[in-house]
């Protein structure tokens, strides 16, 4: 791990309610000290992780929330 990696071991990761079955296309999320780590559910522990600051995530929520990414 490089020191400006933070270290994930302990997180607990969760998927969201709306991720509708267990074909293993869906993202997990965990709360970590320094914001919100993501990664894809089908490379855990193996694939890259993704981490937003809170600021980023909140406007990420918000940005879901208004519909600013459509539908698919």
């Amino acid at each position: 791990m490089r020191p400006d990696e933070p270290d994930l071991t302990g997180a607990a990761w969760f998927k969201s309610s709306f991720s509708g079955g267990n074909n293993g296309s869906c993202v997990e999320v965990a709360f970590v000290p320094s914001g919100v780590a993501v990664r894809d559910t089908k490379q855990q522990g193996r694939g890259p992780v993704l981490l937003f600051g809170d600021g980023e995530w909140a406007a990420f929520l918000a940005g879901v929330g208004a519909g600013e990414f459509g539908t698919r």
